[in-house]
């Protein structure tokens, strides 16, 4: 097998791999098509024309569907991507897979609501910085549910299991702000869109709440920083008020971190600061987790 065939078979197999593992259940459009785009030479070979951190099923699909709307099957797939491939392609360089999936603070507010209050929230990879605003949105714990704060905010069902410890009410935060490599701008209808096209097709319900929470972010957006969670992060930690708890939290953003010394780097830094840090992420991440010493209490949010 040459290094050109060895390529594309490790883009086909990571397309089959995001149908079946991700895809299924979640987006059946999705699904279709990454597994028409594994199966596709034409296709597999304009991917492989990319950087290899440029090459994420999540990317490309959204790309197409930025630039040309959602494909009804593979063949229109290959279609669209001779005549916009260029377009495409810019497409592809310029922009990142920035998802700011707000329900997600329903894990994060059991945390949040158990620590000393106030709180100072600091958020890394904080995209849009839509969970940087947990006190803003509703919750629906099945037994306990929480009414929003602010007018039209988007309300969050999430089922606990396990001594999942739910809250009666938010957190009160008192300070806020965000890291970034890129951040997105809520007040650009551009940078908004693209956030929203992240939203997987078929998935009507996450892309109502999403917009809620961009509307009830636009009204008081917090104050985002453009730069690198290991080098600018620490004059932020430095910013936070005195008087309250200094929280420093991230979802599903070390997977973009480029090196696992990179991230045991930050992980140390966080363990020697003296911040309460909450990581969601995958335990297997760090060096220092392994799953039999410290098991993770889940979550089913929607």
């Amino acid at each position: 097998m040459t290094r050109a065939s060895a390529d594309l078979h490790r883009i086909a197999k990571r397309y089959r791999a995001f149908a079946i593992d991700e895809a299924r259940g979640a987006s059946e459009v999705y699904e279709t098509l990454a597994l028409g785009i594994a199966a596709s030479p034409e296709i597999l070979d304009f991917i492989a024309s990319l950087p290899a951190d440029r090459r994420q099923p999540n990317l490309f699909l959204a790309a197409v569907r930025h630039v040309c709307g959602v494909p009804e099957n593979t063949a229109h797939l290959r279609s669209v991507l001779r005549q916009e491939h260029e377009r495409i392609r810019a497409v592809m360089l310029s922009r990142t897979t920035q998802t700011n999936e707000p329900s997600r603070c329903s894990v994060l507010l059991p945390v949040f609501a158990q620590l000393p209050q106030p709180l100072a929230l600091l958020e890394v990879g904080a995209s849009a910085g839509l969970w940087l605003l947990p006190d803003r949105y509703g919750y629906d714990y099945r037994v306990t549910r929480i009414e929003p704060s602010v007018a039209n905010a988007p309300i969050f069902h999430c089922a606990a299991g396990g001594a999942f410890p739910i809250p009666n009410a938010v957190p009160q935060i008192v300070w806020r702000l965000g890291l970034d490599l890129n951040p997105i701008d809520l007040s650009s209808d551009d940078q908004v869109e693209w956030l929203e096209t992240l939203v997987w097709p078929g998935q009507t319900d996450r892309a109502e709440k999403l917009r809620a929470a961009i509307d009830v972010a636009r009204s008081d957006p917090p104050r985002i920083i453009k730069g690198n969670l290991l080098t600018d992060l620490q004059p932020l930690i430095a910013m936070a008020p005195n008087g309250a708890t200094l929280v420093v939290f991230h979802t599903a953003v070390l997977p973009y971190v480029a090196s696992q010394q990179q991230r045991d780097r930050f992980a140390a830094m966080m363990r020697q600061g003296n911040a309460v840090w909450i990581s969601n992420e995958g335990s297997g991440l760090f060096s220092f987790l392994t799953r039999s010493r410290h098991p993770l209490q889940s979550a089913v949010i929607s």
